[in-house]
């Protein structure tokens, strides 16, 4: 699913006018009918409305939402926020057609002495602005929204929060606090943001029969990670297949009192499907990950406490996934460096490993084109810099993806990769319950383990992160997110495997 910028949205309300064709006002009129759909379906039938409305066409949805309310009866009061000239036409019409309901209250907001006291049980819809706000509120209009977001009634936002931007950061804007957000078609870059995360309060995504014909005429920045991704990339095994089609894996993780790091990782890598694993770790850890994982071969360095240097042959195997609890002293950066001189496919690299680039940034050049690299915020800071926003830091990450020609995994509830070609991808899975301990471990060797299967790095990546979050959704599902830990993201992967069949 394809996440559109404003001016695609526009587009799109303009395909759909030109090629079904409708006009504007009747496809604002649907618009309005989904809407009132999803309050008749949400909210209790005695509720009383309270509908503010801009002079644009967010407005002209909101007083088309008031007529159809008015028609079942509802009570409701209209307030509309004055700016001294007549609105958009479809504004006007919809204006027009709501004076023929005597029974609605029509209110327009010219100071803030208009502003009045809602009732406790009052419903706020908020159609202020839409996608096309292209500047932050100020004077009356951010005195409205902060009245309404202190009167402590429920919010319904119509398309988007008032005072959020769709494409670009809004941080330090006067922005409406929804309780609901009811957006048009498709996700917005605004909603799949952290700084934003307070404002938009539950999404709900509205089918209003948008031609999808212009979604396959255009080539967007950013995608959704949904089951129809995920359905084109998984390539299911052959009935005669064995584990040499699968791919050898190796991993090199763990250091003294980080061995559980490596044991995650090596679990979730054999969850995922590969056919052989190795691991590398440091003699310490020998008789822990024998035990723990049966179905892995290791290999111990000469080193007791951490990783030093692998004594192998590296072309061997088709995927080598470096960092998690490897530490950083002098030695394990040597052998990173040593795996990047001798090692010409794609690695993932995570955790410690993300920690030594930081500190040798001339080591960046040297990792292999197609590297997967899967940093959370800060260990992305420490990489590339700070960033000013979450906007800032997606830019920043597709830049760097083309600039190195790696793939970058930029962790958090809507995981983000940025790929070399500047395409960038949300994942849809997941949740707050796996902000634990380890669970980037265990996405380490999930990645490490597609990667080795014959997945392009891309794939890998989308795969892999879909996966994952996946498997801690059916984890949270058994066991809440508090309880769950990151060892019951890999217990789940068989059945994230197989809800993607």
């Amino acid at each position: 699913m394809k996440v559109l910028s404003a001016e695609e949205i526009r587009q799109w309300d303009q395909y759909t006018i030109v090629h079904e064709p409708i006009s504007s006002i009747d496809l604002m009129e649907r618009a309005a009918a989904s809407c009132v759909n999803w309050l008749n379906e949400n909210i209790p039938v005695g509720s009383r409305y309270s509908i503010f409305c801009g002079k644009g066409n967010n407005g002209g949805d909101g007083l088309a939402i008031a007529r159809l309310l008015a028609e079942q009866n509802r009570q409701l009061t209209v307030y509309i926020l004055e700016f001294g000239h007549k609105g958009t036409s479809d504004f006007q019409t919809n204006l027009g057609r709501l004076h023929q309901y005597p029974n609605v209250e029509i209110s327009f907001i010219q100071a803030e002495e208009n502003f009045r006291s809602l009732f406790p049980d009052e419903i706020i819809i908020d159609a202020l602005f839409g996608s096309g706000l292209n500047r932050q509120l100020e004077g009356v209009t951010a005195s409205l929204v902060g009245h309404l977001n202190t009167s402590g009634n429920k919010i319904i936002s119509i398309d988007i929060p008032s005072g959020m931007f769709v494409d670009r950061s809004s941080k330090g804007n006067v922005i409406v606090k929804a309780d609901h957000t009811l957006t048009f078609q498709c996700l917005k870059p605004a909603f799949l943001i952290a700084e934003n995360a307070e404002y938009t309060g539950k999404l709900h995504v509205l089918d209003i029969g948008l031609q999808e014909a212009f979604l396959r005429s255009i080539t967007s920045a950013y995608e959704w990670i949904d089951v129809a991704v995920i359905h084109s990339i998984r390539k299911p095994r052959k009935r005669f297949a064995h584990k040499g089609n699968f791919g050898h894996g190796l991993i090199v993780a763990g250091s003294y009192g980080k061995i559980g790091a490596a044991v995650l990782s090596a679990g979730a890598c054999l969850r995922s499907g590969i056919g052989l694993l190795t691991c590398h770790i440091p003699k310490c850890g020998y008789d822990i990950l024998q035990t723990s994982a049966p179905e892995a071969m290791v290999m111990t360095d000469f080193n007791s406490s951490f990783a030093t240097k692998v004594e192998d042959d590296l072309t061997k195997y088709e995927a080598i996934g470096i960092g998690p609890g490897i530490g950083t002293a002098s030695e394990t950066k040597m052998l990173l460096r040593e795996v990047f001189d001798s090692y010409r496919h794609p690695l993932v690299l995570d955790a410690d490993a993300l920690n030594i680039l930081a500190a040798q940034k001339d080591l960046l050049k040297l990792v292999p084109a197609g590297s997967i690299l899967t940093p959370h915020p800060k260990e992305f800071e420490r990489l590339f810099g700070e960033s000013v926003n979450d906007f800032d830091r997606i830019d920043k990450a597709l830049k760097k993806a083309k600039e190195l020609n790696l793939i970058i995994v930029l962790k958090g509830h809507h995981t983000f990769i940025a790929t070399p070609d500047k395409k960038g991808f949300f994942n849809s899975t997941g949740n707050a319950g796996m902000a634990t301990g380890g669970s980037g471990d265990v996405l380490t060797g999930i990645l490490t383990g597609l990667l080795a299967q014959g997945y392009s790095s891309v794939e890998t990546a989308i795969l892999g992160v879909y996966l994952h979050g996946l498997a801690g959704d059916i984890a949270a599902e058994r066991l809440s997110m508090e309880a769950m830990i990151a060892g019951d993201i890999i217990e789940s992967l068989g059945q994230a495997f197989l809800h993607i069949q």
